[in-house]
């Protein structure tokens, strides 16, 4: 697993990741794990034994790694030794580690607006008003182009996102202003000689490439600060509010799945536990304590005594 020259390891290790067409970010994420583990063992992870896979482990614990990167690293480790080497000997070998259920971290529908005026330019507001009215992933939102805003079905199409899974999303009226007045002072600087429909609506720095999710989230931020938000909110949190409000509003659970993307629809419940709204209305006993208790009403004594007939 040679940083300086492809192995044959690794050059079979990406031809296995290739066929079962993994995306890049996973192919990257599997790479660097192994080599995490070459240089833990100081040799090549073929010769790798039971022990060594135990003793890696165990490594990473003592790191006082996050949970969540142990699991990453074990997730490509395992890929290698169980797709790649074909030892699921050693493939069993590898645990993971069931990850803490938090809560996710909301905003206020107030402090999702303060959020949504304050944003320092029109690009910033299109961009989070997408995250936030549409439900999208930071991914979904820089990789739009002009043939995903479906103007006749009031639709945006979101191509091949995570799980390479397509979806509809609402194109609201409020979004589709936003979206006209951002194609008027959007940069055409790299439009030249590609076809309208595939133009990027948000472009980088690069030629046919798409702004970067670190610098959305640069701008999210941003924007954060200047409304005052001192949660600890993420860009993400966007996603979870535009949930958390159709929630809120009586919007069918199947179909919010449908919106987000999500394959089970207990992925999509969990946002039951953040709908601040729903959970506020809901009466305490402790308030019920204090009410008046009512009374049940006295039933006639005649009501089940049998009718006497007439002498």
């Amino acid at each position: 697993m040679s940083t300086d020259t492809v192995s044959p390891l690794r050059q079979r290790m990406i031809e296995d990741m290739n066929a079962r067409k993994l995306g890049a970010h996973s192919q990257r994420s599997h790479i660097s794990s192994c080599k995490r583990f070459a240089a833990f063992l100081k040799r090549s992870p073929d010769t790798a034994t039971a022990e060594d896979v135990r003793r890696f482990q165990l490594h990473l614990a003592e790191t006082g790694m996050s949970i969540c990167n142990r699991n990453r690293i074990m997730t490509g480790l395992k890929f290698l030794l169980r797709v790649t080497l074909r030892r699921l000997d050693l493939a069993a070998e590898v645990y993971h580690i069931r990850e803490p259920q938090k809560v996710p971290l909301v905003m206020s529908q107030d402090e999702t607006r303060r959020l949504l005026v304050v944003a320092s330019s029109l690009k910033a507001r299109v961009l989070l008003s997408l995250g936030y009215g549409c439900g999208l992933r930071a991914g979904e939102v820089v990789r739009l182009k002009v043939k995903h805003i479906d103007r006749a079905q009031n639709i945006i199409r979101v191509e091949q996102s995570k799980g390479r899974k397509d979806r509809n999303v609402m194109l609201s009226p409020r979004m589709l202003d936003l979206l006209r007045q951002w194609w008027k002072a959007r940069p055409t600087r790299w439009d030249a000689g590609v076809p309208p429909e595939e133009r990027l609506l948000f472009p980088g720095r690069k030629p046919g490439k798409p702004m970067t999710t670190r610098q959305l989230s640069r701008l999210f931020h941003e924007a954060a600060d200047a409304a005052g938000i001192r949660k600890g909110v993420t860009l993400h949190a966007l996603r979870h509010r535009f949930a958390t409000h159709l929630l809120e509003g009586d919007t069918d659970i199947r179909i919010i799945q449908a919106l987000l993307g999500h394959d089970k629809l207990d992925t999509t419940a969990r946002y039951t536990r953040v709908a601040t709204g729903m959970i506020a209305s809901i009466e305490s006993p402790l308030d019920r304590l204090s009410q008046p208790r009512k009374k049940k009403p006295k039933k006639s004594r005649t009501t089940n005594q049998a009718v006497q007939p007439p002498a």
